[in-house]
């Protein structure tokens, strides 16, 4: 599976491409930063955003896309922003009909380091490690996009697939419920055929 990660912002957008699965250490395919100068206006910005995320989807070919869910800070200025970011990223990937999932940033740092406490050096240091990469990815809003790539595969490979076998099961018993009632009607039909020859 190979998933885009997006550390959603204004000032600076953070992308990171992996592939692999659940279970096995996922590879590095790509990994940037979606910068906007402060002096545009928001509109202008997001549309910066959108453009270079359309790019990067056209480019790299994700299955699915991870953004950070947007959670409550002091800063409501900071905040809208963030969640502007994410929702162009949001509309985006829908738009190219791939699956989005939103992961808490606890939970990401939880995913990749094993406490949802971590804080930015330890998530950037074990993306490091789980990458194998020669150089820790920079700003920490690139490591953070990987860590949301990393988290998605990992835990949204095993939910996928706990889903898709949940509807095979579906399907399968589906296919028997409409087999027993072929049957039975074959059954009937057997019966009525001998009870019309008495």
């Amino acid at each position: 599976m190979r998933v885009l990660g997006v550390d959603p912002g204004l000032t600076r957008c953070g992308l990171g491409v992996v592939e692999g699965t659940p279970g096995k250490p996922p590879a590095l395919v790509a990994v940037g930063v979606i910068r906007t100068p402060a002096e545009l206006d928001v509109s202008r910005r997001l549309v910066q955003i959108e453009a270079e995320l359309d790019e990067w989807i056209t480019e790299h070919r994700p299955d699915a896309v991870a953004v950070e869910r947007v959670f409550a800070q002091h800063n409501v200025r900071t905040v809208m922003g963030t969640a502007q970011a994410s929702g162009v990223a949001m509309v985006v990937a829908a738009r190219r009909g791939l699956p989005v999932s939103l992961h808490t940033p606890s939970e990401v740092k939880a995913a990749v380091t094993g406490s949802g406490r971590a804080g930015k050096e330890q998530v950037t240091t074990m993306v490091t490690r789980i990458l194998k990469l020669a150089e820790r990815p920079t700003p920490a809003d690139a490591a953070d996009a990987l860590a949301l790539a990393i988290c998605q595969v990992w835990r949204g490979g095993v939910t996928s697939k706990l889903q898709e076998a949940a509807a095979s099961r579906s399907n399968l018993e589906a296919m028997a419920q409409a087999q027993s009632r072929l049957q039975v009607a074959r059954l009937r039909a057997a019966v009525a055929a001998q009870e019309s020859k008495r």
